[in-house]
């Protein structure tokens, strides 16, 4: 495959403001083959890779129309439209590559409407001039699969707002409105049934003991839960979850449910009155979140309805709609967060902002040329915003901090026109992802507290940074939140790289960039034929999961600030490593247990719908 000539960095270092030496020409997408198979070992006895009950979805039949998104060349002009692969028509190296959701429709193909099977049917021709343009979904260029960072023998240099900005391409060595109450507070329904995995939950035989082939030192399996929602035809994704004391909770369809960490017993149920179809990555300090919730149930319904839940208690809370503020304020999608006191709903060059404590709604669209689409929230809330261009195929954003309760911005950073703000990875430290479609290039960059650059990301040659964003599909939306595979202390940023095939298994490392100075600090592998993935810091340590292979449970470990081998904190059971090893699935540990949630359930018929596992919880 062709690449780029090798530049090397201007003279000065890589802080210095610098004009790039020479044009840098559009790289060719990396090529990225589908991740191989879990290959057993020789000897070793076969298993189908999909058994019904072990948490693996399965694959819908051959009815790719059935409310499927069209891809952006399929349907009206769109960021990617005209660019192979992750970029637009599923004609690249990405195409094949599997996935969550790569042989089922998203979450939009269970809801048929004028963006599913019609394409281009009331979808804009042009939008608001400088707003991110249809079909950059919130994975941006990542959509669930790694994005890469080129190695500085390769990177190729940009004047970006006053820093020197990194520019990426493939790898020759890659082979491979007022609130309102909602009426009476709904009561909790009682608990259901959970299976203990001691033989004597919902109905297993004694013999499918999931803890009688542990072995000495390994965790136990806690608990294992199995769907009990009938959904619509193509299954529907999972939001969270979300740990609250002693309950964790996850929404799906038309319910929000909470479940005790210690036994898995579900604590309470909240039904909803249509689709969930949007939620914040964190709730409030006390425990309160807003999701979104359709406005109906027929096609031409809208993700406009917010409803407040105390995930303490399962109750309901205030609830509004969000008005709409104009013909091109579109809410198809909507995108969630929260920050203190505050939740942000952002969409196509509008947004609103509402106190989560009583629902009062705190301000909406600045006046100006410039508008937020999409926050990132925590500890601090995060804008990414777009400004009134002459042409938007060449757009101008800004990264802003914004006052929580006002809206006003403390500080603005403004890219080189024609990056985009992608996605925010960590928001103290600030460091965000932005991509330049055109040229499909992307960088990541470090922000200091006042918004000044604080360096960019370089990898050395050979390393493929990567992230786990998602796959989610949106038209007219951006998450900046969500992303995994990354941690961030004060001073540095810790990534995991994709999976490296070339040997005998799959395995890869996580590097750990200096903020200061965008350079690498250290790299940790995993075990052999093994992988890993950040989780969150830890003690000052950086947490990762140490993802089951073939014949090796999951587990739980950490590495030190200083680098070196991941050390164990929880293995699971190399028994159950089958069922651990969901299709699709979020990690999470909390109180010396992790847990293991499927993010989308989704099978080819209604009996083996009910036997998806949807959590599993591990402990000592």
């Amino acid at each position: 495959m062709t690449q780029p000539p090798s530049q090397q960095p201007p003279q000065g270092g890589f802080g210095a403001p610098q004009e790039p030496q020479g044009t840098p020409q559009p790289p060719t997408p990396p090529q990225m083959p589908p991740a191989p198979p879990q290959t057993p070992p020789a000897g070793a006895p076969q298993t189908p890779p999909a058994q019904p009950g072990y948490g693996y979805p399965q694959a819908p039949g051959a009815q790719p129309g059935y409310g499927y998104p069209q891809a952006p060349g399929q349907a009206a002009p769109g960021p990617y439209a005209q660019q192979p692969g992750p970029y637009g028509a599923p004609s690249g190296p990405y195409a094949q590559q599997p996935g969550p959701y790569g042989q089922q429709p998203g979450p939009y193909g269970q809801q048929p409407g004028p963006y599913g099977q019609q394409p281009g049917y009331g979808y804009p021709q042009q939008q608001y001039p400088g707003a991110p343009a249809p079909g950059g979904s919130g994975g941006g260029p990542f959509k669930g699969k790694p994005a890469v960072v080129i190695g500085a023998a390769l990177a190729a240099l940009l004047v970006v707002g006053g820093g020197i900005f990194l520019l990426t391409s493939g790898d020759d060595d890659k082979k491979d409105p007022v609130a309102k109450t909602s009426g009476a507070p709904v009561d909790p329904s009682e608990s259901a049934e959970v299976d203990q995995g001691d033989g004597k939950g919902d109905g297993r035989e004694v013999n499918d003991d999931l803890n009688a082939g542990r072995k000495d030192g390994e965790a136990k399996v806690l608990w294992l839960t199995k769907n009990d929602v009938d959904l619509p035809r193509n299954g529907k994704d999972v939001y969270g979850p979300w740990i609250v004391g002693d309950t964790i909770v996850k929404g799906m369809y038309r319910s929000v449910n909470g479940y005790s960490v210690a036994d898995g017993k579900q604590k309470w149920s909240l039904p909803l009155p249509a689709d969930m179809c949007a939620a914040p990555g964190n709730p409030t300090a006390d425990g309160k979140i807003v999701i979104g919730v359709m406005n109906g149930t027929t096609e031409k319904a809208d993700c406009a309805d917010l409803q407040m839940i105390d995930l303490n208690t399962g109750k309901a809370g205030w609830k509004t709609s969000v008005k709409k503020n104009g013909t091109w304020d579109l809410m198809s999608d909507i995108g969630l967060a929260i920050s203190g006191d505050t939740v942000t709903v952002g969409r196509t060059s509008n947004s609103n902002a509402y106190r989560v404590s009583d629902g009062k709604e705190l301000f909406g669209n600045p006046s100006g040329n410039c508008k937020p689409f999409a926050f990132a929230g925590g500890p601090k809330l995060i804008a990414a915003t777009s400004c009134r261009t002459d042409d938007v195929n060449n757009p101008q954003h800004q990264i802003q901090e914004i006052d929580p309760t006002t809206g006003k911005a403390k500080w603005s950073y403004q890219p080189k026109r024609g990056w985009e703000v992608e996605k925010v990875y960590s928001v103290n430290p600030l460091v965000v992802s932005l991509t330049q479609r055109e040229e499909k290039k992307w960088g990541i960059l470090a922000l200091k507290e006042n918004g000044t650059l604080r360096s960019q990301l370089i990898s050395d040659k050979g390393d493929n940074p990567s992230v786990d964003c998602g796959s989610d599909f949106a038209i007219f939306g951006e998450k900046l939140e969500g992303c995994s595979g990354i941690a961030a202390d004060a001073n540095t940023f810790y990534m995991m790289t994709e999976d490296d095939t070339s040997g005998s298994g799959r395995t890869n490392k996580v590097i750990a960039f200096d903020l200061n100075t965008g350079k690498t600090k250290w790299k940790s592998a995993a075990p052999a034929e093994r992988t890993m993935k950040p989780l969150r810091m830890e003690g000052g340590n950086v947490l990762v999961y140490l993802e089951p292979s073939y014949d090796k449970g999951g587990a739980i470990a950490t590495i030190a600030p200083t680098g070196g081998a991941p050390k164990v904190l929880l293995q699971h059971p190399d028994s159950t490593t089958r069922i651990e090893n969901f299709f699709s699935s979020k990690i999470v540990y909390a109180g010396g247990r992790s847990f293991i949630v499927s993010d989308r359930v989704s099978a080819s018929n209604d009996e083996e719908e009910k036997e998806q596992t949807t959590m599993m919880a591990f402990g000592k």
